[in-house]
């Protein structure tokens, strides 16, 4: 987790291409293990929460996180408030896994606005 953030400082030159996709695919593969993390999180509620079977939970699960909402009602209270508070979770969820795939690119280009001249050659 130390190295996800550590990227070149302003006064050092910008990464090298193997570098620059290297990070981004560390960050690929930390943003996948954060959305199987939040989907093993409600695919958990919904089977204890409303005693869904483990491809209902899945499928149920998998569209709140992507966005799309429930596929079945719910049928009770838990499952309704538990619903609400993992549909808020994976809507900022969206946001910071974007962030994290992203961080590399946007680094890159602010970065490269404060290599001198003489740096961008070589």
């Amino acid at each position: 987790m130390k190295q996800l953030f550590h990227f070149e400082r302003r006064d050092q030159p910008l990464a090298s291409p193997e570098r620059f996709s290297f990070r981004i695919l560390q960050n690929s593969y930390w943003a996948l293990g954060t959305i199987v993390v939040a989907l093993a999180i409600g695919m958990s509620g919904y089977m204890g929460f409303e005693s869904m079977g483990f491809i209902d939970a899945f499928a149920n699960a998998a569209m709140i996180l992507s966005g799309m909402g429930p596929l079945t009602p719910l049928h009770t209270d838990g499952g309704k408030i538990f619903a609400g508070i993992y549909a808020i979770f994976c809507g900022l969820l969206i946001f910071g896994v974007a962030g994290l795939i992203l961080a590399p690119v946007f680094h890159r280009i602010l970065h490269s606005f404060h290599v001198d001249d003489d740096d961008a050659k070589n």
